[in-house]
């Protein structure tokens, strides 16, 4: 029996998948490392983090499944987004990387959007916003000239582990699409964009496709990990595209609902919709891109209100499950870290609004299940008024849906179906990547017919959701009202 491996990054936590040639989850490992916030809106990971997350975790999974290192016929890797890592010529890693939520670069977006708005947008398809990795490399030129200057190589969270585990320095062109650097109608790296910032394309990772073979684990890295050395090793993609890999979203039409640490819909479509709301990436199934809105602080707004005030997700579900809908009033905000869809606004910050006297704790944990959904609905009308057409029924993705209640809340909100399939998340959908490219699969949509299995279904209520349209305009009027407070302070 021969096996693939998929790793993926994610906000606060890499997780191991080990699959068979079968399509069956062999074992699995997750290992946790923090998001340092060294000030106010700043936010920065460690890339040293994710490579000691990814030994724990080959080693553990190695361990727990018995199986030979042998045996393992390729590895993937995935992470989030944008997050870039600065190295000098010798690629040692020059700074902490700035995470994707992280809000320094406001100011160098006011001044991209005021004089480069529509050359970014016609080439890299995308508004300018601090998620970006132009406008946060624009940030180290301008407030760390002395680090500028000694960098040589720029690499992306994945892209980083995979050279420390093979030597290869190269990225995806799924993941190129994330850092705001790259054109999306040539699928080449911008000399334009690049410009905008002094920086040489030649210091850019080569471009492959996501099932390329680019390199195989080193005898440095068979030591750290347990692996084999020679082990193939594939280029992979992003977290996303590998999520809704591993949902089965693998046809024009099919959509995806997220809610893990932000919150997203991706419709699979055909073509790349240019818009100030969407985020435009190409899939790994030739031909198909999935276009999306994000809302920032989905299942971190939830992880923020337990760790702050207490008690686990198990108990904050029982308790907000006998509030009526709509909280009596209170109402919940999740503007933690500024808003994507529909504002694109990082000054915005999160608020609970309508606190009354006989408001309880299960009401406010109840307020902020409603509130990600109600952000979740701002992404899905944005999505229809940029002209793509939703369906009404998701594979719904990500820790947030292990909740019974929010995807209740969330289906009602939304007035769609929400299907969630045993597994969905990025590291098995990397697994299932590295079986592509091993020979296991004839091809993405054999590999999803072979792996994927629907384990639940969640029907709207229709007079929920309609109650809650109503509730949505009172929701729209409170950020109106709040937002141009939020700018002054």
């Amino acid at each position: 029996m021969k096996y693939t491996l998929g790793v993926d990054f994610g906000g606060g936590a890499s997780k191991a998948t080990l699959l068979s040639q079968e399509g069956k989850v062999c074992a699995e490992n997750t290992v946790e490392y923090p998001t340092d916030y060294p000030q106010p809106g700043y936010a920065e990971q460690d890339p040293e983090n994710w490579y000691r997350a990814v030994r724990e975790n080959i080693a553990a999974v190695l361990k727990k499944s018995g199986v030979d290192a042998s045996d393992i016929a390729a590895l993937c890797l995935d992470a989030a987004t944008h997050t870039a890592v600065v190295c000098d010529k010798d690629f040692h890693v020059l700074r902490p990387s700035i995470y994707w939520t992280d809000c320094r670069s406001t100011e160098e977006c006011r001044f991209l959007r005021e004089n480069y708005h529509e050359l970014i947008l016609k080439t890299a398809y995308h508004y300018v916003d601090t998620i970006w990795t132009l406008p946060q490399l624009m940030w180290i030129k301008n407030h760390q000239p002395e680090l500028w200057a000694k960098t040589e190589k720029i690499l992306f969270a994945k892209d980083y582990v995979r050279y420390r585990l093979t030597g290869e320095y190269c990225t995806d062109e799924i993941e190129a699409q994330g850092s705001m650097l790259f054109d999306c109608r040539t699928m080449t790296w911008s000399k334009e964009l690049c410009d905008l910032i002094g920086l040489d394309t030649a210091k850019l990772p080569a471009l492959k496709k996501p099932t390329d073979v680019i390199g195989a684990v080193t005898e440095a890295a068979a030591a750290d990990t347990g692996l084999k050395a020679g082990t193939p090793v594939i280029c992979g993609a992003t977290d996303t595209v590998m999520e809704v890999f591993a949902a089965g979203a693998v046809k024009k039409g099919q959509m995806t609902l997220k809610l893990a640490t932000a919150g997203r819909i991706c419709v699979i479509t055909d073509r790349a919709y240019p818009d100030r709301d969407l985020i435009n990436y190409s899939h790994i199934a030739d031909g198909l891109w999935y276009p999306g809105t994000a809302t920032k602080a989905c299942a971190s707004s939830y992880r923020w209100y337990r760790d702050t005030f207490g008690e686990s997700y198990k108990e904050l579900d029982a308790g907000a499950k006998e509030v009526p809908l709509g909280c009596e009033g209170l109402m919940y905000h999740p503007y933690l870290n500024g808003e994507l869809t529909p504002y694109a606004d990082p000054l915005l910050r999160g608020s609970f609004t309508g606190i009354r006297a006989g408001h309880t704790k299960a009401h406010f944990s109840r307020a902020v299940l409603e509130g990600v959904a109600f952000s979740m609905l701002d992404c899905l009308t944005a999505l229809k008024k940029s002209g793509v057409a939703c369906g009404t029924r998701a594979t719904a993705i990500g820790g947030g849906t292990q909740s019974p209640l929010w995807r209740q809340i969330t289906s009602d909100m939304l007035g769609i179906e929400l299907v969630c399939v045993k597994n969905s998340d990025s590291s098995f959908g990397s697994a299932m990547l590295a079986g592509v490219a091993a020979g296991f699969f004839e091809s993405p949509e054999d590999a999803v017919a072979r792996c994927s299995q629907i384990v639940s279904v969640t029907k709207p209520n229709p007079e929920n959701t309609e109650k809650y349209a109503e509730m949505f305009a009172q929701y729209k009027k409170i950020h109106d009202a709040l937002a141009p407070i939020y700018h002054e302070m």
